[in-house]
């Protein structure tokens, strides 16, 4: 199987290099750009399967990129390497198309596990998880696309990140139960994910503001109180 190619925006360069020499010690293929106009550059000239992007870069940053490569390339896996701790950014992160978030400074263990567990659930499903899903299908008053990554509700319509999209097909695949979070953790992110349930309950709350007729009284993706999230067809 070809290598994984990762692209790597950080414009300081101790950390890129680090980052680099960890990726290619690993087995990826990895290209480098020291800041967010360079990083689009390459992202037209390769095919990548993850970014890893530093939000504070010179030119555009890592927001505006990974806005900008959503649109793009909507099954690309995204993590955003941030060294601020406040919620907003970690949310916003989420909010413009990013799977998962690591806050600086990070260990290599927490690194090499997010990119495995983030590549394994992206947009190289197995066989399996293609065949017993429809190209699309229903949640709630939405219509999901499985194939453009894209959903429709009412006149307006929506893109998908790689991880939302496997979320929905969860919950598509078990309708009326109740989930806990650490299985829609394991489902979604890999059992060795080693992130929070607060990861999953903020991007539970950027479908809801996708697929909800009124986000703020959910009806498709219920909260189940002390368990998780429930499915309600």
């Amino acid at each position: 199987m070809e290598p994984y190619r990762i692209l790597v925006a950080e414009d300081e360069i101790h950390i890129r290099e680090g980052l680099i020499d960890l990726l290619e010690g690993e087995g990826y293929r990895v290209s480098a750009a020291a800041d967010g106009d360079a990083a689009l550059r390459l992202s037209q000239e390769q095919n990548f399967d993850l970014a890893l992007l530093d939000i504070m870069m010179p030119g555009c940053n890592g927001y505006d990129v990974c806005r900008e490569l959503r649109r793009r390339f909507p099954s690309l896996a995204i993590i955003m390497l941030t060294a601020k701790g406040e919620e907003i950014d970690k949310v916003l992160g989420l909010e413009l198309g990013a799977d998962d978030y690591i806050t600086k400074p990070f260990g290599v263990h927490e690194l090499r596990a997010r990119i495995a567990a983030v590549l394994r659930r992206s947009h190289r499903t197995r066989p399996s998880d293609e065949v017993d899903l429809p190209a699309s299908f229903e949640m709630g008053p939405a219509t999901i696309n499985r194939k453009t990554y894209r959903g429709q509700l009412g006149e307006r319509s929506f893109g998908l990140t790689a991880r939302e999209m496997k979320l929905l097909e969860t919950f598509y695949r078990h309708p009326d139960e109740a989930l806990p979070r650490n299985t829609l953790l394991n489902l979604a992110w890999g059992i060795d994910y080693q992130g929070t349930t607060r990861t999953l309950d903020q991007h539970i709350a950027q479908l809801r503001k996708k697929i909800e007729s009124d986000p703020s009284r959910p009806q498709v993706i219920t909260t189940v109180h002390g368990v998780g999230y429930r499915y309600e067809p």
